[in-house]
């Protein structure tokens, strides 16, 4: 039986039944499957199915109303009005997109799942966006596995091709209608707004020898690569809105840099995600839970 998502946390104290339940290992068993069907891949050598085309149709066609919607003139330099006109029109229009993904049998899972795909584009109130709402695709994704719409032989399209259209959906968002970064901890984080991508992006050079984690920071390559590979999409993302030496404006993946392999970098990320968003009531008190993500404990005894 479904039930739509709904906020289950609410003050620091209930962040312990997040960390004990079935979502939370469901959520980081599907980041730590998807890291490993990505690793040493890159995005050209992917063979993309017609269920992955209509899932990269969808976010096109949210990308389309973008230009259908301009930003609004107005004084104040961020959080432009028109990103609700967007929004709104993604809620209304959200249930029929999906119609146009799944198959029929599916249908009846929509109200649960658009919530997700609602949610991962930012709030329409404060016209932000953090690693909340991309955690809010992540579970999107998880929910078409789940539901059986996608199988294990998609999780490696899933993690390069469709999460980079994602990408890119949400940076034009974020560059059109100004979106202020939700919590950004400035030069200290990876970025303003994205971590996953970091995660995946990692596992697609482990045993890459011609780009070693020492050659991100260059530009050049950044340039020549980041088609192919989502951890470098990112850095070209951070050169073309950030200005300076780069190990001050993006301080912690200058200190990244200097590991010596991409698997190190790939396993710190993933310690610094579980410590920095899944561990962090500012984040999780924002995520929603229903019955294909269930806060009720977790039986570690099957694990």
């Amino acid at each position: 039986m479904l039930s739509a998502p709904r906020k289950e946390i609410f003050n620091p104290d209930d962040m312990s039944k997040w960390l004990k339940s079935e979502a939370y290992q469901e959520y980081l068993g599907f980041i730590l499957a998807v890291n490993e069907a990505v690793q040493g891949k890159k995005a050209s050598s992917i063979q993309l199915n017609d269920k992955i085309v209509k899932v990269i149709g969808l976010l096109e066609c949210l990308d389309r109303w973008i230009d259908e919607i301009p930003p609004t003139e107005q004084p104040q330099r961020f959080g432009n009005k028109s990103f609700r006109v967007w929004f709104q029109r993604l809620k209304d229009e959200s249930s029929n997109v999906l119609k146009d993904v799944l198959p029929e049998e599916l249908h009846y899972t929509i109200p649960e799942i658009e919530v997700y795909l609602i949610e991962s584009v930012g709030n329409s109130t404060r016209i932000d966006y953090g690693s909340g709402h991309e955690m809010s695709f992540v579970i999107f994704l998880y929910c078409l596995f789940k539901i059986g719409f996608l199988t294990l032989d998609d999780q490696a399209a899933a993690g390069i091709v469709v999460f980079e259209r994602y990408m890119s959906l949400v940076r034009k968002l974020q560059l059109i209608y100004r979106m202020e970064p939700a919590g950004s901890h400035g030069v200290w984080s990876l970025d303003d707004y994205q971590f996953v991508p970091f995660i995946w992006g990692s596992s697609q050079l482990i045993e890459n020898q011609r780009l070693p984690p020492k050659s991100f920071p260059n530009q050049e390559i950044v340039e020549c690569f980041a088609k192919d590979f989502m951890f470098l999409g990112c850095i070209k993302f951070i050169f073309k809105v950030k200005n300076g030496p780069f190990a001050e404006h993006s301080n912690q993946l200058w200190n990244i840099s200097g590991v010596a392999t991409w698997s190190k970098v790939n396993s710190g990320l993933i310690k610094m995600y579980k410590a920095e968003v899944l561990a962090k009531y500012p984040v999780m008190q924002h995520v929603l839970f229903g019955s294909l993500l269930p806060i009720t404990e977790a039986d570690l005894q099957k694990q």
